[in-house]
């Protein structure tokens, strides 16, 4: 069972302004529809880069997701469900938009 969806924007610290005009268009797209986090300019958990992350009910999967994709401005994106299974939430159930990143699993 699904509760909801974690988007992951991945960023280099040198396009840290372009992570955060896209953070700034997803406020302005989707509104309270999306729990929107700050830039993470550093490590944590399982991901390979800094990164923002923002959270979505299923039903707005089928909106958030290709706006994602179309708007990402060259941004990798790490989309998953959110089951209680960490390990299978971001491999087996992820989607990546942009090229896939290897995750740090032994932090999950």
């Amino acid at each position: 069972m699904t509760h909801g969806y974690h988007a992951h924007i991945y960023f280099d610290l040198t396009e840290a302004e372009r992570a955060e005009g896209l953070r700034r268009s997803i406020a302005l797209q989707f509104g309270e529809r999306v729990t929107m986090y700050p830039l993470v300019p550093r490590l944590v958990g399982p991901h390979p880069r800094p990164m923002f992350e923002i959270n979505f009910e299923e039903a707005d999967h089928a909106t958030v997701v290709p706006w994602l994709e179309q708007h990402r401005a060259g941004l990798t994106v790490l989309v998953h469900p959110v089951t209680g299974d960490d390990l299978a939430d971001h491999t087996d159930l992820a989607r990546w938009l942009g090229p896939p990143e290897g995750l740090f699993l032994d932090r999950l």
